[in-house]
């Protein structure tokens, strides 16, 4: 199970919004719904998540009731403090959404369009383990209103899906992918890196299995070990190396280089989008992913969930079997909430929007953090033309020390 919740104030039991809150209505609005169960956990894996022996007493076949409970509740919160606005992006994720029947996950949908409405072209994504895929299964999403497949990959090489204990064959990777072209949904594929054992080479041969695929969007996340996890524990007693930060960054070099070779543009850090010509239609960046990273509004249905509206960041409770009680009580499920100061919430701007390829404006920064920007320049990590233009973009350099260069930007 996931690390603790963060600390925070007591949230109200019928989960209303503070009355000085200030939203804007007509700001984009986001929902993302938490399917928290998953058949075996990964060795690395600190989501909120849960296999059948951890539910204690929760129910995976009720979960989609349980949910749509809180999507009731959120439309009521949000309809009182005059800001219900229909949703630009869905995003199922998890865990492992597509271990409940498609048709549950189309009821949430379905609940969550009638409760908030939707945008025109609106991006609905489902996450989804290769394993689970299938023709009727995509089609009975697509058939829905999603949109986008988001395809845990991992990895093209046995072993170092062994080292993850991911549980997929790689050949079914080929299969979902088909499958979800064939339902008409765009495709993403997700990747990671550094995984014990793994050489420069295998690392290769998964980016090139990833393109041979031709999705239109890639993630590639460096492997980040997490305190109470397997690997950890398996790191700490020797059992298998922590990863190596050099070969660490050669991978993203190589992801970087591959990636480009093949027709795709990076936009934030560990994300790449298929550039656009005429076979390709235009942006296929994560809109669901640019929401959380522009700060926008969205609202996280399920156990452990986080919400952000306004700036006010809510967080529920974390086992599906609280979750469900609070629910059938009545309660809102809702742990604790927090409303960062300016300094943390301007922190938190240049952390995000210096990730992306769109920058941060330098205008933004505080006055005596501008003239740092200079210095950045010279060592190579921001890219001059657009600094003299005015947006603050990482090199590929600065991409790798994304860090620093936050820490270099605040005090």
């Amino acid at each position: 199970m996931a690390s603790s919740l963060p600390l925070g104030d007591p949230a109200p039991v019928d989960g209303r919004l503070p009355a000085d809150l200030r939203i804007d209505p007509t700001s984009a609005f986001s929902a993302y719904l938490h399917v928290p169960f998953c058949r075996v956990r990964c060795g690395y894996c600190d989501f909120n998540t849960y296999t059948a022996s951890e539910l204690r007493g929760a129910r995976q076949d009720a979960y989609a009731d349980t949910l749509i409970r809180e999507i009731a509740l959120a439309r009521d919160v949000l309809a009182a403090a005059g800001a219900l606005r229909p949703m630009d992006t869905v995003f199922f994720g998890g865990g492992t959404p597509t271990l409940l029947p498609p048709g549950d996950l189309a009821r949430m949908l379905g609940a969550a369009v009638d409760a908030f409405g939707i945008v025109d072209g609106a991006e609905v994504t489902v996450e989804a383990n290769p394993d689970t895929v299938t023709p009727a299964v995509v089609a009975e999403l697509a058939a829905a209103g999603v949109t986008r497949l988001s395809i845990g990959m991992q990895s093209a090489v046995p072993h170092v899906l062994a080292a993850l204990d991911r549980t997929h064959r790689p050949e079914n990777v080929r299969t979902a992918v088909e499958a979800a072209r064939g339902a008409g949904l765009a495709v993403s594929v997700d990747l990671i890196y550094g995984a014990p054992g793994e050489s420069l080479d295998d690392w290769r041969t998964s980016l090139e299995a990833a393109t041979a695929l031709d999705p239109d969007h890639v993630s590639a996340y460096a492997l980040i070990i997490e305190d109470g996890t397997k690997l950890a524990r398996q790191i700490r007693r020797g059992e298998v190396p922590a990863p190596d930060d050099d070969l660490q960054a050669d991978m993203y070099e190589l992801a970087d280089e591959h990636l480009a070779r093949a027709g795709y543009d990076w936009y934030e850090v560990s994300n790449w989008a298929r550039r656009a010509d005429g076979a390709h239609p235009a942006d296929q960046r994560s809109r669901h992913n640019m929401a959380y990273w522009r700060g926008t509004d969205w609202w996280g249905f399920g156990p452990g969930a986080h919400s952000h509206i306004a700036g006010l960041r809510f967080w529920n409770v974390k086992h599906p079997a609280a979750y469900a009680q609070r629910l059938a009580a009545g309660e809102s499920p809702a742990a604790g909430t927090e409303r960062p100061d300016v300094a943390a919430a301007q922190l938190e701007r240049i952390l995000l929007r210096s990730r992306m390829a769109e920058g941060l404006p330098i205008a933004a920064l505080e006055t005596g953090a501008r003239p740092r920007v200079a210095g950045l320049m010279a060592d190579g990590l921001v890219d001059p033309t657009a600094a003299l233009g005015g947006t603050l973009v990482l090199t590929r350099r600065g991409r790798l020390l994304a860090d620093a260069v936050v820490r270099a930007l605040t005090d």
